[in-house]
């Protein structure tokens, strides 16, 4: 069921929820959050499919908000709110309501949102595109318990991840850090396989892809070895390499899809570990909304340490006022220093996964 509501209010957008949940024979809700989608006319198709397959492991009221461009000064005057509300068969497990805003009401989109979030339930806002570089300050980000971006779409994403250090608040998140999940699952299992130190460690991939410096600065302080971050052609991540004291662990995944581990002393085996849609990668942020310390820590080790030689230890800014260095983009590969002998923190063999 769609209705469509030109020139609308927020109260008349709830009406049409109820009365479309009454003639669909559903009048109760069952939705257990409210997922607000961020985007621009360009990208609302491919982010409201992905939210509507989410949707059957996670039933909630997706917000689509649209930001219009008036084209003219007087038509920036004229605030004007359409909403397209959509429930059953057109909706999947769900509701959505599409709301387009034109004029001032651009600026004031949390006061259209606030008054459709379903009460007592959890609210996540999605930026698939143009993400503020501090989410937890934005208006509809401060109605949320998790603020999900995506530095892989931003045109320069190395210089992104510096800026959500230096922002980052309890409740963000990036899907390119949870493109890595079965990354960080498999070399921790791998690592669980022997008994040995790990000593220094080679993370290849594409140079503009983000997920590739986030999993080195997760390695890198994880394990409290020097790092390489190294460019290939891709797709995506394309190898992990890790020197230990008794031989090489190596995970290579050249096609994008199947990945070999490889380990001294044991036959190498062939792993699953595709290239995954970005509905997979929301469903996997809704399963979980408390704040994800691995990812804060991984973030804040800083991206800089990757491909600058000679930065100081973690927990020293070297400049003393807690800067985070924009590096430039990675062409070689470059180590991470060693941490101060001073910590006395025994060396940690094993990485632990999301």
């Amino acid at each position: 069921m769609k209705t469509d509501l030109t020139d609308t209010t927020a109260s008349k957008i709830n009406k049409a929820l109820v009365l479309g949940r009454r003639a669909i024979g559903t009048p109760a809700i069952g939705m257990v959050l409210t997922l607000v989608i961020v985007t621009d006319e360009e990208n609302a198709y491919d982010a409201l499919k992905a939210a509507s397959d989410a949707a059957h492991e996670h039933p909630s009221r997706t917000l689509v908000v649209i930001k219009r461009v008036s084209r003219s000064p007087r038509d920036r005057t004229k605030s004007r709110l359409d909403a397209e509300v959509r429930l059953g068969a057109d909706a999947g497990t769900g509701e959505t309501v599409v709301l387009r805003l034109y004029g001032d009401v651009v600026d004031h989109a949390q006061s259209v949102v606030l008054p459709l979030l379903l009460p007592d339930a959890p609210v996540v806002v999605w930026w698939p595109v143009n993400a503020p570089l501090d989410p937890a300050g934005d208006p509809l980000g401060a109605l949320a318990q998790r603020r999900v971006t995506d530095t892989y779409a931003c045109e320069e994403p190395i210089r992104e991840l510096a800026a959500r250090a230096e922002a980052y608040a309890p409740g963000d998140t990036d899907l390119s850090w949870t493109r890595i999940t079965p990354w960080r699952s498999m070399l921790a299992a791998a690592l669980d396989q022997v008994d040995c130190q790990v000593q220094s460690v080679e993370v290849e991939g594409e140079e503009y892809n983000p997920s590739c410096e986030l999993l080195a600065m997760w390695l890198a302080d994880r394990l409290d070895v020097p790092v390489q971050r190294t460019a290939s052609e891709g797709p995506g991540l394309t190898a992990v390499r890790m020197d230990t004291d008794c031989g090489p662990v190596v995970l290579d995944r050249a096609d994008g899809s199947l990945a070999t581990l490889s380990i001294k002393g044991q036959p190498s085996r062939a792993v699953a570990l595709k290239r995954r849609e970005t509905a997979e990668l929301i469903a996997e942020e809704l399963r979980r909304l408390d704040p994800d310390d691995t990812y804060a820590s991984a973030l804040r080790y800083g991206v800089n340490r990757l491909n600058a030689p000679g930065t100081p230890a973690k927990g020293d800014s070297g400049d003393g006022d807690g800067a985070v260095a924009v590096p430039a983009p990675v062409e070689t590969a470059a180590k991470a220093p060693a941490k101060e002998a001073a910590r006395e923190k025994a060396p940690v063999k094993k990485a632990a996964a999301k």
